[in-house]
């Protein structure tokens, strides 16, 4: 049968349902034990009355006696019905009714709890009510990529490890929450619409406020307005929440995603690498109950003092590249040389070379080195040119006090020591804002006000951040199978 023929059969009986007088999907349903109760506490639960909800998900039935298999979020249980000689109770369905049933349908069900001659836990019901009828069937099987993104709720029914995977994601973050919060840090919620952008390189999304008749941008980081709350006197910050960034959609990149960012005054990267090396090892004991992970061809040990190594002598060893004198010329051939074809047409990637500027140049060839990392380990002491918003080393002025950690080819998370000096962070973002006025639309916004503030005063301050693709590397899964719904071109 057609999609279009099952659904055209149940609409048949859901007329009938209503010709007879029953609500097929009414407001309440009176269900006070979970599935779960009944099958963990079957002792204890043993001849008692008790009302179960759920959906069906499997019907049989052999004349008088029907047997149905009921689900809810905690397990599933076999409803047992027998056709009864007494009249059915007003907007209830008998077993002599299973015909107007059909999976997928949600129904409650009240009866005694006892086992059947097989042996298997049940409830005894001679009467169950309809709470939802379902006019489509769920399939049997549901792989298509596309159409489990376009289908979540289908997706989360027929393959319930989709489900039980946004149960850690949610753990993950609260997780997060619960190491902040008991090292004394306090969740402010910040505005998502921002007139001037940063704290990131990255294309932003634009939207309209008609109230205002102006242009506002989807944030592309928490960053900037948690530093504004460390001016205003706050000590110890972090927000959780979604931010946008305009971007490709890739394993490891989705436009709109959940981040963390977390700011503390008169702390510097030394103390940030110590405190955030733990809370991802907790993070992950509490999200998966283990340390090792294999993920990405990479077998992973998290419960170790991880090294630090310095990013300008990565990249010197690996490719003999000077990133305080960069030679453009070079940087172009390593990445030629690096080419995927899977990513762009070769003439394409030439030009997007030939326009990228020379400091993210650098950035893309120590990607090609952290790609084939293990880790985990400490990349520290980034270069001037690609931390606009970190303090100088006072070892060398020409590199930040940066740290990343490097585990399966991926960068976790991003801190610094905060830059607080209003002069030095006017010179960086007038250095950002003429790469943006010549064509990178990812190099940062001049922020005026963000200069003020740091004219009023800021305290000394480590800052950290990290999005959810530090649970999608651990679950070994790409971004699009770790979110509910991830976004899809239109299609009806």
């Amino acid at each position: 049968m057609l999609l279009e023929d099952y659904r055209n059969e149940r609409l048949k009986k859901l007329d009938e349902l209503r010709e007879r007088g029953i609500e097929p999907y009414p407001s309440k349903s009176q269900r006070n034990t979970k599935i779960c109760d009944v099958i963990n506490h079957f002792d204890e639960k043993a001849g008692q009355e008790v009302c179960v909800a759920g959906r069906i998900v499997a019907i049989r039935s052999f004349g008088k006696l029907v047997f149905l298999k009921l689900k809810d979020y905690t397990g599933e249980v076999q409803i047992f019905m027998r056709a009864s000689s007494e009249e059915t109770p007003a907007g209830m369905l008998g077993a002599k009714d299973v015909r107007l049933l059909d999976t997928g349908d949600f129904i409650e069900a009240t009866g005694k709890v006892d086992k059947s001659q097989t042996g298997e836990i049940s409830v005894f019901s001679d009467f169950v009510r309809l709470l939802t009828k379902s006019l489509r069937p769920l399939p049997e099987k549901f792989t298509n990529k596309e159409e489990r993104y376009r289908r979540r709720y289908v997706d989360m029914n027929v393959n319930p490890e989709v489900r039980e995977r946004l149960v850690r994601r949610s753990r993950f973050w609260q997780a997060t929450r619960e190491f902040m919060n008991e090292h004394g840090f306090i969740e402010i919620n910040i505005p998502v619409l921002e007139h001037t952008t940063g704290g990131a390189d990255a294309t932003p999304f634009v939207t309209h406020m008609n109230a205002l008749d102006e242009d506002f941008y989807l944030r592309i980081s928490h960053e900037l307005p948690l530093k504004r709350l460390l001016g205003g006197g706050f000590e110890k910050v972090y927000d959780i929440g979604p931010r946008f960034r305009n971007e490709g959609v890739d394993d490891e990149h989705l436009p709109e995603h959940i981040a963390f960012e977390s700011y503390a005054a008169y702390e510097n990267y030394e103390d940030g690498m110590k405190l955030y090396e733990e809370m991802i090892k907790y993070v992950a004991k509490k999200t998966w109950g283990t340390l090792q992970f294999h993920v990405g061809g990479f077998d992973i040990n998290l419960d170790c003092e991880w090294p630090r190594y310095k990013y300008a002598d990565l990249l010197r060893e690996k490719f003999d590249v000077d990133v305080f004198n960069p030679d453009r010329e070079q940087l172009i051939k390593i990445l030629l040389e690096n080419w995927d074809a899977k990513d762009l047409k070769k003439e394409e990637f030439v030009r997007k070379l030939n326009n990228t500027s020379t400091p993210h140049l650098i950035d893309d060839v120590w990607k090609l080195i952290r790609k084939t990392s293990a880790g985990p380990y400490w990349v520290i002491e980034e270069p001037l040119s690609l931390s606009p918003l970190a303090k100088k080393s006072p070892d060398n002025p020409l590199v930040t006090e940066r740290f990343h950690p490097v585990i399966a080819g991926t960068e976790m998370g991003n801190g610094f020591s905060e830059l607080n000096d209003p002069l030095d962070q006017l010179g960086r973002f007038e250095e950002q804002q003429a790469a943006r006025d010549a064509g990178d639309e990812e190099a940062q916004m001049l922020d005026r006000d963000f200069v003020e503030m740091l004219e009023y005063g800021m305290p000394p301050a480590c800052g950290w951040g990290n999005s959810e693709r530090n649970f999608w590397l651990l679950e070994g899964v790409p971004g699009r199978e770790a979110v509910p719904f991830p976004t899809m071109k239109r299609a009806d």
